[in-house]
């Protein structure tokens, strides 16, 4: 009976991460998915909120995060928060990634995909930078955090920095295209070759689109890639050291009673 609830409140956090990021894609996606534009299309995002919200809910009633995990969590939002604003003026460089990436391998997918989220939101609030964008960028940055779990947990050692530097490479490149996705039908209006066309073919949007973004990518994507991977190569070994040994240390999802005993 045990065994059977941990698996239902697992089934539960796992269909409100993938609500979440169903809902939040089409907010990316719309372009290519209707005839007609139909004004800014945050209202998806205001139904993928909910669904983080509800993420947040069952990993703390599930104990997939105890108030060890919440305080933790707490302080690397504020962190990267403090970390994003550095590279504010600079093409690309944004110190903030590491950091998320880092702490997503250690604490997991969840735990990384919220504190893209939050960490992004709250970064917003400390600068001033409220806006429409802020959606856009809050769930491209809790997907950054949830796609580390793509890399193998068995990897150590030079290979998982390695394969970490790479994922900062996909990353950079992945937050690049969902930007630009935010920003595309907007701002080109629509008499260039590289406009959204209203009711256009799938083929044509996309084909426009894609050649938008490389037109821009080697301004912003580039030294995005290149200054998050070299962030990783040079501090993987001691982040990732310390946040395991505060990992350990805190004993994490630990019963109190198990601790005491000890």
């Amino acid at each position: 009976m045990k065994t059977a609830g941990i698996f239902s409140f697992k089934g539960a956090s796992l269909i409100a991460l993938l609500a979440t990021s169903a809902i939040s894609a089409l907010g990316f996606l719309w372009p290519f998915l209707i005839s007609e534009k139909q004004g800014h299309p945050q209202w998806i995002f205001l139904l993928a909120t909910p669904c983080a919200l509800l993420l947040l809910m069952i990993s703390v009633s599930n104990k997939e995060l105890d108030s060890k995990s919440i305080a933790l969590l707490a302080v690397l939002s504020a962190l990267i928060a403090a970390l994003r604003p550095m590279g504010t003026g600079a093409v690309g460089i944004e110190p903030m990634w590491f950091v998320l990436i880092l702490a997503a391998r250690v604490f997991g997918a969840s735990f990384g995909f919220l504190l893209g989220t939050i960490s992004m939101f709250l970064s917003a609030i400390l600068t001033g930078g409220l806006g429409p964008w802020v959606a856009y960028q809050s769930f491209a940055a809790g997907w950054i955090g949830l796609g580390v779990a793509l890399i193998p947990k068995g990897l150590r050692g030079k290979s998982e920095v390695f394969a970490l530097a790479l994922y900062g490479v996909a990353a950079a490149g992945f937050f690049g295209i969902a930007m630009d996705l935010q920003f595309w039908p907007w701002t080109l209006g629509s008499d260039t070759q590289l406009s959204y066309v209203a009711g256009a073919a799938l083929s044509t949007n996309f084909s426009h689109f894609i050649s938008y973004h490389f037109l821009s990518a080697m301004a912003w994507d580039i030294p995005r890639a290149i200054f998050t991977a070299s962030s990783i190569v040079m501090t993987a070994k001691p982040v990732l050291h310390t946040l395991r040994r505060a990992h350990t240390r805190a004993a994490f999802m630990t019963p109190i009673e198990f601790i005491e005993r000890v």
